[in-house]
This record gives structure tokens, sequence and C-alpha cells, in this order.
């Protein structure tokens, strides 16, 4: 047997809140954090995701959105961390990062131990309220090891481009994690193009999102899907749910095995689309 074959599986929770609009502050947020992560500890997860903006509520105003940021080391960071010791769960969450006299929509991966295995800024932004409020990121691949699992992270909009997660794969994610905050009529995103991004690229695709009325409306679905492209778990479109999924890298070897797009690639052809 191969390393991979032999590795234990990973438990991975998804949280899928009612969206909270920006009315409630960082307590708030991480008294709802901590109830989900220990729900998420209680099955056997040891990572738990979370959507887009999930300490604030997205789509909040720039006013808004610039009162609620903060720095990547402030006090939200610290919260977060100590429910991510208290209870041996990695976690990642998003918030309007204040940095570089400007603000970005930023993910960040606390580990079990409380330390920041890594952050990432959206790269591509979308829509007059992205760019209105937030500075782009300007490193697409960031990754960090959960045990021995590579994770890798990015943001809603971002994942509906094959480059982004194709880039991912070449760089060896293994589970590439996609808070979201995805509204209607957009379900299309969830439920086709995020299981052809895994098949495509294979690899395991987490994506997690809100769901409640909101300004827009956001729809839901969260799900993990598994590098053959089939559903291994998915959230509601109507409702607060916790799902958990396993992530086995034996499915990623078997994937690549059976269809190997990644292998049989032919980078020379594609001049600046590779």
């Amino acid at each position: 047997m191969t390393s991979s074959e032999t590795a234990k599986a990973t438990r991975v929770a998804c949280w899928q809140p009612a969206w909270i609009g920006g009315e409630s502050g960082r307590d708030d947020f991480l008294e709802r954090l901590a109830r989900a992560a220990a729900a998420a500890a209680d099955g056997g997860a040891e990572l738990l995701v979370t959507p887009e903006m999930s300490a604030t509520g997205y789509q909040l105003g720039l006013a808004r959105t610039v009162e609620l940021a903060e720095p990547a080391d402030g006090a939200l960071a610290d919260g977060v961390r100590e429910i991510a010791v208290r209870n041996r769960l990695a976690i990642v969450y998003g918030w309007p990062e204040l940095a570089d006299g400007g603000v970005y929509n930023s993910v960040q991966l606390v580990g079990s131990d409380g330390a920041v295995a890594a952050r990432y800024r959206k790269t591509h932004l979308y829509g007059e309220f992205d760019r209105s409020v937030f500075a782009p990121g300007d490193r697409l691949v960031v990754q960090a090891k959960l045990g021995s699992l590579t994770v890798g992270l990015l943001i809603c909009y971002d994942v509906e481009f094959p480059e982004t997660v194709r880039a991912h794969a070449l760089a060896g994610t293994e589970l590439l994690v996609v808070p979201t905050a995805l509204v209607r009529p957009w379900e299309f995103v969830p439920r086709t193009l995020v299981a052809a991004r895994a098949f495509e690229s294979q690899l395991f695709v987490a994506y997690v999102n809100w769901y409640g009325a909101g300004p827009h409306g956001y729809c839901g679905l969260g799900r993990v899907v598994g590098p053959d492209g089939l559903l291994r778990a998915e959230g509601p479109g109507d409702a607060e749910a916790l799902f958990v999924a396993e992530v086995d890298r034996a499915a990623i070897d078997a994937s690549r095995r059976a269809t190997p797009y990644l292998l049989n690639r032919r980078p020379e052809l594609y001049g600046a689309a590779q």
C-alpha cells in the first residue's frame, strides 16, 4: 500500500449559518462560533470551515465594513484561537482585514494549537461592492498542513476560475477550502461548477456558504465534493446547518489513476492559458 492509502481520513465540518447582516458584533460571532466548534469537535471533526466574512456578514457597505475591520492579529483572532485550542480543532474564518492602509476580504486558518497556519486575501473581486470596498490580494496559492493533508484557501468568486483551482492542484493542494457568500439565482455554482472544479483538478473542495434572506438572498447549498466530482456532504438551501465529510487522500490517488488529467497536460501548447 502507498502512504496515502494507509493514511487516516480527515473529518471536515462545514458551518452554514444564518446571515447576520453586520448588526452583531465580535462577541456575538465568537459565541456562535464556539457552539459550532463544540458540535464539530463532538462529531470528530479536525477542521471547521465557515463562510466568507463569517465574523461580520457580507455586503455591509463601505462604512460598516471599515468599522468592523480588524488586523490579522486583533481581538477577533485572539477569540478564534481560544476556541480552536479549547476544542482541539482547526478553524477557517473570514473577516475584513485591516492592513497596508486598506481593507482585504480575508480568511485565516487557525490550527488546533492556536497558531495561525495560513491567511489568504481574495484575489478575484466580484462586482462593484467588492471592488469599491476591498483591495485585491496578490498571492493566489496559499496552503497549510493539517496533519499530513495539504489544505489550500480560496474565497467565493475565486473558485469560478478554472485557473485558480488548477494552480492549487499543481502546487499539491488536496483539500481546497472555499468560504463563500453566494446569493440566488446563482445556485448553478455549487450544484454544477464546484463539482466540475473538483473533478477536473482531482482534489476535494469544501464550499461553505451562508443561508438567509439578507439583501439578496443567500442560497446555502454548501458542500464537500470529492476528486471524482461526487458529493460527499451538503447543506440545505433553506436552513442553518453543520455537516461533516471525510477527506480521504486515497480517493485523490484513485481519481488521478482513473482520469490522469494532471499527468496528461501539455502546457507547452497552452501559452498564456497554462
